[in-house]
């Protein structure tokens, strides 16, 4: 069934789901109550363990993994997710969540820029305008966190968005299936971690919540995203992340009854928004050129 959607709905159906489970990352990383260091590293040990065993059994069954690796430029995209993850983590414990995914939510402007810059594909001016509304929104955020003291978790959740916008720009220039490494490329958050943890060991209260994060959920998602540049634009792609954007503050809310502040919510509330009204017109616009379309086609 799948085989027989088109290439854009394929792109939507990976992206949505590899959105929504994204959106539960935060809260399993907060449930498993362990050190920074200690969660970094078995967080993305487990993402390695199931990014292998997955080659191992796509060489065991086709007797090749070449077609599934995404060659030597798949080595800067993973350094991008690995950086991603590296700067995600730490803002985790640096901010609030909600602060952490409502700056991440600068990933499809950061998209659009490099997209524009590197894939000469220029934004429209509603995309333009839609950037501007959101520099206010995270200003709020930072400004906020600036008095909060976290100033240093906001800009590490700003240093996340943008890396993943590098991902997914290069992903979706090179026109292969980037699944395997985003995966892959957690080796690098687990060397990091890995390092930091050797001294002393790890330190992790609920390991259950954190293995089944790296080990199930992550791979899912980011394996999800990564193969959406496939099918759909890289700024489409970044949009997606967003459903965390939407939907992490209300599972921590939830579960932790961590409210965010009233400036974080007004900041949000105008990305939001912002994102909202952008991505309904861009429909707008694709609907009038396809009807454009069709009525030259009938003239002809």
């Amino acid at each position: 069934m799948f085989a027989n959607l088109s290439d854009h709905r394929k792109g939507l159906l990976l992206t949505t789901f590899g959105g929504l489970v994204l959106s539960m990352d935060i809260p399993l990383i907060r449930l498993s109550s362990g050190e920074v260091w200690s969660v970094l590293s078995a967080r993305s040990l487990a993402t390695v363990v199931v990014a292998l065993a997955a080659l191992f059994l796509i060489r065991r069954v086709t007797g090749s993994v070449r077609g599934v690796l995404p060659g030597w430029l798949g080595i800067l995209v993973g350094f991008f997710y690995g950086l991603t993850t590296i700067s995600f983590i730490l803002a985790v414990y640096y901010t609030t969540a909600a602060n952490v995914v409502f700056i991440i939510a600068l990933n499809p402007m950061f998209t659009a820029l490099l997209s524009w810059i590197f894939l000469k594909e220029r934004p429209a001016l509603s995309t333009f305008v839609t950037m501007a509304v959101m520099i206010l929104g995270v200003g709020l955020i930072v400004g906020d966190g600036m008095e909060g003291g976290h100033l240093l978790g906001d800009a590490l959740s700003v240093l996340a968005s943008f890396s993943i916008a590098c991902a997914i720009t290069i992903s979706r220039a090179y026109r292969r299936d980037m699944g395997f490494a985003s995966l892959l490329a957690a080796i690098l958050p687990a060397a990091v971690g890995l390092y930091h943890v050797a001294p002393s060991g790890f330190s992790i209260d609920n390991p259950g919540w954190i293995l089944l994060d790296g080990g199930v959920l992550m791979p899912l998602s980011f394996w999800c995203l990564a193969t959406g540049t496939r099918f759909l634009s890289a700024p489409e792609v970044a949009m997606f992340y967003l459903l965390e954007t939407i939907l992490a503050p209300i599972w921590v809310w939830l579960i932790f009854a961590e409210a965010p502040t009233n400036m974080t919510l007004a900041g949000g509330a105008i990305l939001i928004l912002a994102l909202a009204a952008h991505s309904l017109w861009q429909a707008r616009v694709k609907a009038r050129a396809a009807l454009a379309t069709q009525d030259l086609a009938h003239c002809k």
